[in-house]
């Protein structure tokens, strides 16, 4: 391999649709990702309430998942481009409403919700569509490489976006912080406009339509439990999330274990900052594992990883030794969540593509968040330290059940099926 077949990826984006998605996703991922900052801001500062901050991530969960599974279904009956479209335009709107409430000082928490509850109904649509567009513009071979190129721009913009919204927030104000994520959503408007239709495969007569019944709705669970590979799948995704998520207890580590001050200070951040700089460093090095051809032993083997680096977490005997954990476990999990996008968009009928991912949103989103309970608890009980190892640890056996379960996973191995291509309205070539 050539030296720089080692760096970032880059064939998916000789796609031209592909490459305009990723090109304007650059520019959101940063710019668009100034309300994780502003709503939580908001509403502290108007009911000095922490409850409330945590009550809206409740609305924002609930929403969401309403909105992944009905548009998931939607997606498998209507342009998939256009409901794109629906989705990036209703974010796009939300945030020019909460930078009109803001700048007029409305200080309203029910109307703050609403709004909230719209952001999430947005943002599902364009999760679950979004699953279901990406393997119509990219062949079967080339969706880690794209995978891992959406998930690199994705925890930049995690990293940078807070970073840059925090240095504005007192130089324009926090309404200003809606408005530029407005702004900077239209660079992926246009770049999905630009996209040909992506039309769902033919249905037969009964099955016609643009309304999802509540029974389709709930197909993409049905489809995913009786497809052997996407419950192993999911079920090595979810142990890592459950078991072996040790977020929620950084505050108590940084304090109790690492000696920071009260509140954590800058031990906090450092705990916080080096999973997503592992992430990161993953991501400029993706030529090293993107080519590699048994996905279902990459996924194996980055999740078991991840599952060692957190017990290395929990017995750490100082701050440098966690911080290098959990470098290599951000690394770790930069794999993982490329290696499960690839297999699930690829294992999946493109007639059900839009529920399935709309199924998995529901399951991504929610496993993080019932990790922060069951760990919260434990710690409780046993401790920060007993907790993270034993999660750790049930992370390494429960992938371990679970490829010798379902060996086909471990020898799992991706056929090269290029998508079909079209002339856009420009006449340019298109995968879709």
């Amino acid at each position: 391999m050539r030296a720089g077949s080692y760096t970032v990826d880059r064939r998916p984006l000789a796609i031209p649709a592909f490459r305009r998605l990723w090109l304007a996703s650059v520019v959101t991922a940063v710019g668009g990702s100034f309300s994780l900052i502003a709503i939580p801001t908001q509403l502290f500062t108007i009911t000095g309430s922490s409850a409330t901050v945590g009550a809206s991530a409740i609305v924002t969960f609930v929403a969401l998942t309403v909105s992944s599974l009905w548009c998931g279904a939607l997606a498998d009956r209507m342009d998939r481009r256009r409901l794109l479209l629906f989705g990036q335009c209703g974010l796009a709107g939300t945030y020019l409403l909460l930078w009109a409430q803001a700048a007029l000082h409305v200080r309203s928490v029910p109307l703050l919700f609403v709004l909230i509850a719209f952001e999430g109904v947005s943002y599902g649509a364009t999760m679950a569509t979004m699953g279901a567009a990406v393997p119509r513009i990219v062949p079967t071979d080339l969706l880690a490489a794209a995978n891992s190129l959406s998930s690199l721009v994705r925890y930049l913009g995690a990293v940078l976006g807070p970073v840059l919204a925090g240095a504005l927030l007192p130089l324009v104000g926090l309404s200003s912080l809606y408005l530029f994520d407005s702004v900077a959503l239209t660079a992926v408007i246009w770049a999905v406009s630009r996209l040909p239709a992506i039309e769902p495969p033919p249905r037969d007569e009964a099955g016609a339509g643009a309304r999802a019944t509540v029974v389709e709705i709930f197909d993409g669970f049905r489809y995913l439990w009786t497809r052997r590979i996407l419950v192993a799948v999911l079920g090595i995704d979810l142990a890592a999330m459950v078991f072996g998520l040790p977020v929620a207890l950084f505050p108590e580590l940084a304090e109790r274990t690492f000696g920071g001050p009260p509140g954590g200070g800058t031990v906090l951040g450092l705990l916080y900052a080096a999973y997503p700089a592992g992430v990161l460093l993953a991501g400029l090095f993706s030529g090293t594992f993107t080519r590699a051809r048994r996905h279902g032993v990459m996924l194996a083997g980055a999740t078991m990883t991840w599952g060692v680096t957190v017990v290395v977490l929990g017995v750490a005997p100082n701050l440098a030794v966690a911080l290098a954990a959990l470098v290599l476990g951000g690394a770790a999990n930069f794999l993982l969540s490329t290696y499960r996008n690839a297999i699930t968009q690829a294992h999946s009928d493109d007639a059900l593509r839009g529920r399935v991912a709309g199924s998995l949103t529901v399951v991504l989103v929610g496993g993080p968040q019932a990790s922060v309970l069951l760990h919260g608890l434990s710690s409780a009980a046993v401790g920060p330290r007993w907790t993270i190892v034993v999660g750790g640890l049930l992370t390494v056996a429960t992938v371990a059940l679970i490829v010798r379960l379902v060996s086909a996973l471990w020898g799992y191995v991706p056929t090269a099926v290029p998508a079909p291509t079209v002339a856009t309205s420009d006449g340019e070539a298109t995968r879709v």
